[in-house]
């Protein structure tokens, strides 16, 4: 198992190599340019007019934001600098923890500071509608497994597909119509994180919590259908299993027997799913962010992609990039914790 596991995270590296330079190709080759972004108030161009459409009209101030952020470079140029920094300029680059600074978004703070801002508001909305849909869909995968072929087994399969089918926006839309004319005392935009003076714990609690009830009603219900129709099948394809009759014969109650049995067993596809959790931590609920109000990584992402904002796109794309390989492993290993049957060795 250790071997396993040393030779994967080293295979991580190349991987993450690769899809980096990939991405940041892409981001320079593609349309837009973050030097607009940042001077098209004209503002920050020392009263020169601006930044023009061509480069020739640019102003000093421009013509030296390019030269700071290596935008007068070849892409592969600032890439390189990116990855390993610039001793001239005493940067450290990312393999020594120095991802850069904001260049449109807050031009000049560190993107870590950036990030670190946003990213406990997207963390907490998207593990709470994790949780609300492993609970919710697995238990109800349960329920149809047992109940298979009843009312109740047809009448879920159907109100998750007809939920799945349910863009979320529409929905989140839906949601900010009703609650602001029949419910406006429902807060329907932003996050109540700040303690009030001379308030308890219990109704601060409730406070931040109720900002949190749509958009995790949004997050979570397209989620329904999936996960349940995948619990139920592996439990159908467990029940069949000699061990379990076995288990029957000697005695063993129901709940016995689907929980230590049947269930446990049944846990490889669900392992296999929730690989994807990780790398939803930064960005999974984008559009959902945008439509609340939510200031987090989503919203984050929208702003560097419509700045152009490298620095910012490159962090986050390349954790977003380490949470998948980093939750495909994760799942790897949990396939031994669930089936100890399973062996890398």
């Amino acid at each position: 198992m250790r071997s396993y596991l040393i030779k994967r995270i080293f295979w991580m590296l190349p991987t993450l190599l690769v899809i980096t330079i990939a991405s940041y190709g892409m981001m320079r080759l593609a349309p837009g340019d973050p030097v607009k972004a940042s001077f098209l108030s004209g503002d920050a161009a020392g009263g020169e007019g601006g930044v023009g459409v061509r480069r020739e009209g640019e102003s000093t101030a421009a013509r030296e934001f390019r030269r700071r952020f290596y935008l007068d470079q070849p892409w592969y140029v600032g890439y390189w600098r990116w990855l390993v920094g610039d001793s001239a300029r005493g940067r450290g680059g990312v393999i020594h923890g120095d991802f850069g600074d904001s260049i449109v978004i807050s031009l000049g703070t560190p993107v870590w500071d950036v990030i670190a801002e946003k990213l406990p508001a997207t963390i907490k909305l998207n593990l709470w509608s994790f949780a609300v849909i492993y609970v919710v869909a697995i238990s109800f995968g349960l329920y149809s497994a047992v109940k298979r072929g009843s009312w109740a087994d047809r009448f879920f399969s159907v109100l998750f597909l007809v939920l799945y089918s349910l863009p979320a926006f529409w929905i989140g839309l839906l949601m900010i119509l009703f609650v602001s004319r029949y419910v406006p005392w429902w807060p329907i935009s932003g996050l109540s994180q700040v303690a009030r003076p001379d308030e308890s714990y219990w109704s601060a609690l409730g406070r931040t919590a109720i900002h949190y009830v749509m958009p995790v009603a949004c997050l979570s219900y397209g989620g329904f259908a999936s996960l349940s129709r995948f619990t139920r099948a592996s439990v159908l394809e467990t029940v069949r299993q000699d061990y379990v009759r076995a288990a029957r014969a000697k005695g063993l109650s129901e709940w016995s027997v689907l929980f230590r049995h049947i269930f446990r067993n049944s846990l490889i596809p669900l392992i296999t799913l929730a690989a994807g959790l990780l790398p939803g931590l930064l960005g999974g609920s984008m559009i959902i962010e945008y439509l609340f109000n939510i200031p987090g990584m989503g919203t984050l992402m929208l702003q560097a992609l419509s700045s152009r904002d490298y620095p910012v796109l490159m962090t986050v794309m390349g954790l977003g990039t380490f949470l998948v390989l980093a939750g495909i492993l994760l799942s790897d290993i949990l396939y031994v914790v669930a089936d100890p049957r399973i062996t890398y060795d």
